[in-house]
């Protein structure tokens, strides 16, 4: 977004005057995260995780590329290549568990980031591109993070990868060929093993060109804020340096502080015991599941466990978990609520924490859980309401509800919080 009031790039070094002649970069990061980007006064520490987003997914790739030196896509070797990693290479240890926890620690991050939009009303216009953009960016994760846990070639590596792939056998028709094609054959061996391993390096950096798009597309209309008030003067307004990068440094801090912990004091605390096993195809373990991150997804998928007129439930649960996600991409038009934040609608903020939190929570536990008849039917109900959540009780709420009083600008907002006056001192 242009405002008229932004700081103008004018370097006053002969070196930097001659690169934003020949080579305008200087000038692009100042407008970017320098004091040429004014950006809400009022933002909380939950505007920080779009930056510790960009933290983690700097450490995945550092960490990932060393790896990727040490690690062999070969069947019969991968496993004794990540135990040779681990033995072996100087701080191999580190390498590995910094570079799976780190997943973990990108998905908290994601999930948190995704959950302030949610609240916040970040996906409304004029940011639906913006909102679009960040789901694409999670899609991308997640098929990064799958191929990337079939790697290590344990047991619940390829029992993962048989279960996940197997899903596409529900389509009708071509649904057993396109399981032949992504496993280059008909079970996972080693040319599964060389094509994840291909594309789990290249996702990362695919990533990285959209979260670039993702930052243009945020930059056109400005940063959203807790009261969901548009920008209307350089009253509302402050560099994003260097108020904003103090705020995010704090942030990187706390981090990489609880990053730290994970990975010094329980580097296996998120993974699965049976991955330490090698893969045995004539061995199934006793309770196959994906990562803690993809646990809401798998409890929607196993929810469906009857066939519905000619649908087999096994397509009807793969139809549902990619619906769970595609739905979010119709947000802009399925809430239609004049007012962003959800600090103004009462109404919305009881479903949103008292429903729909605590089922994504209902969801996680049930994924991670053996599919007892008990945790099915928990899973069915809580998937029911993840559904009509969107699809049923935004919209009824959005036309229903009446909004709390809107303040008239972000600094009559900032003032009212701190029990100042918006008049002039006499």
């Amino acid at each position: 977004m242009s405002f008229p009031w932004a700081k103008e790039y004018k370097p006053s070094n002969p070196f930097m005057r001659y690169m934003d002649e020949k080579l305008p970069l200087p000038r692009f990061v100042y407008n970017a995260i320098g004091a040429g980007y004014p950006v809400p006064r009022n933002l909380n520490y939950f505007w920080n995780f779009g930056v510790l987003a960009g933290v983690a997914l700097v450490c995945q790739l550092v960490t990932g590329i060393i790896l990727a030196m040490h690690f062999a896509a070969e069947s019969g070797v991968a496993f004794s290549s990540v135990e040779h990693i681990m033995r072996d290479v100087n701080a191999g240890w580190f390498l590995r568990y910094a570079h799976a926890n780190g997943a973990s620690m990108f998905f908290i991050v994601v999930y948190i980031h995704i959950f302030r939009g949610l609240f916040y009303g970040s996906y409304k216009p004029p940011r639906e591109m913006v909102w679009h953009l960040g789901l694409v960016i999670f899609l991308l994760m997640m098929a990064t993070a799958f191929m990337g846990y079939v790697l290590p070639w344990g047991q619940m590596s390829f029992w993962g990868a048989k279960v996940i792939t197997g899903l596409f056998g529900a389509i009708p028709l071509v649904g057993t060929p396109i399981q032949t094609w992504l496993l280059g054959g008909f079970a996972p061996d080693n040319a599964a093993l060389n094509r994840f391993f291909s594309l789990h390096y290249l996702l990362p950096f695919v990533i990285l060109g959209v979260i670039v798009l993702h930052i243009w597309a945020l930059h056109i209309p400005g940063s959203s804020n807790p009261t969901g008030v548009e920008v209307k003067d350089e009253q509302d307004t402050v560099p994003f340096h260097p108020y904003y990068t103090a705020k995010d440094g704090v942030g990187v801090a706390a981090f990489f502080l609880v990053f730290a912990t994970l990975l010094f004091f329980a580097p296996n605390f998120l993974g699965e015991p049976d991955n330490y096993i090698p893969a045995n195809p004539l061995a199934t373990p006793a309770n196959i599941v994906p990562e803690w991150y993809f646990w809401p997804f798998y409890a929607i998928l196993r929810a469906f466990t009857v066939d519905f007129w000619f649908i087999p439930a096994k397509l009807l649960g793969v139809l549902a978990m990619f619906a769970s996600i595609l739905l979010l991409f119709f947000l802009p038009w399925l809430d239609t609520s004049a007012v962003r934040s959800g600090h103004y609608r009462p109404l919305f903020r009881k479903f949103f924490w008292y429903g729909l939190g605590p089922c994504i929570v209902i969801l996680g536990y049930c994924g991670g859980s053996h599919a007892t008849d008990g945790v099915v039917l928990v899973s069915q109900i809580a998937a029911a309401y993840y559904f009509a959540h969107f699809l049923i009780i935004l919209p009824i709420v959005a036309r229903i509800e009446t909004p709390k009083p809107l303040p008239t600008s972000i600094t009559e907002a900032v003032l009212a919080k701190s029990g100042a006056s918006l008049q002039p001192a006499e």
